[in-house]
């Protein structure tokens, strides 16, 4: 009977020691991504390719501490450009006819934020209480924690982050684009730092049969950045 207790007692003691709380699994993500240093930045400018349908399309983004973020996709040597002021956001889209700014809608503009390396998202999802961890799941191997966002009542999202690493390495999104639903899926890898800045330089999405990579190819740290540059005109 005491090798039954004991044996039992030391079963919880590991189950205990290994289970881990959303709150930790948060902070840890956090600390890993070095996201609680990020306020120590003020600008961060990204310049990118985007790979799609045998495409490739240049892109440049602006970052200023805490919300300001800008993007710029050129695509047969047009520009779209989408922009965050801090207040308002912005988008210019020849594609679809027209280079006049349109002002964004509240979750667009909220969408393009949480694009913002200064916003640490997965900690205000958690603030929120819109966070649920649903256990683990392997992802190309490797075993991660599976975290559920509510975003709001038609939106839900799934974020997987390795066990070993505490980064992110797969997120999964429900949305509704012109009356059809579909599911997108993204994987971010080969993270690597920059003055302190840690980021996935390639990301691969698939959504409807279609695939989509971003590579980042140059990461700059705390280059000067004016306010104008996030108002579009």
């Amino acid at each position: 009977m005491k090798k039954v207790f004991l044996f039992t007692t030391c079963l919880l003691t590991a189950v205990m020691i290994n289970a881990q709380t959303l709150d930790e699994i948060v902070k840890k993500y956090t600390e890993a991504n070095k996201l609680d240093k990020i306020s120590n930045f003020k600008t961060i400018k990204i310049t990118a390719n985007m790979s799609m349908m045998g495409m490739e399309m240049p892109m440049t983004m602006w970052m200023k501490n805490p919300s300001k973020i800008k993007t710029v996709t050129s695509v047969n040597g047009q520009d779209i450009v989408q922009a965050y002021d801090g207040v308002k956001g912005y988008m210019v889209n020849p594609m679809a006819g027209s280079t006049d700014p349109i002002e964004m809608t509240a979750d667009q503009a909220k969408d393009l934020e949480k694009s913002n390396i200064f916003q640490n998202y997965m900690a205000n999802y958690l603030k929120e209480g819109l966070l649920a961890l649903e256990g683990e799941e392997s992802v190309n191997g490797k075993p991660a924690f599976k975290v559920k966002a509510s975003i709001n009542s038609s939106a839900t999202a799934h974020m997987f982050i390795d066990k070993s690493t505490y980064q992110l390495i797969k997120t999964t999104a429900d949305i509704n684009q012109g009356g059809q639903s579909m599911t997108v899926e993204s994987y971010p890898s080969d993270y690597t730092e920059t003055n302190g800045v840690i980021l996935p330089m390639k990301t691969t999405t698939s959504m409807n049969g279609m695939e989509m990579v971003i590579t980042y190819t140059k990461v700059e740290v705390d280059v000067p950045i004016e306010d104008s540059v996030f108002t579009v005109k």
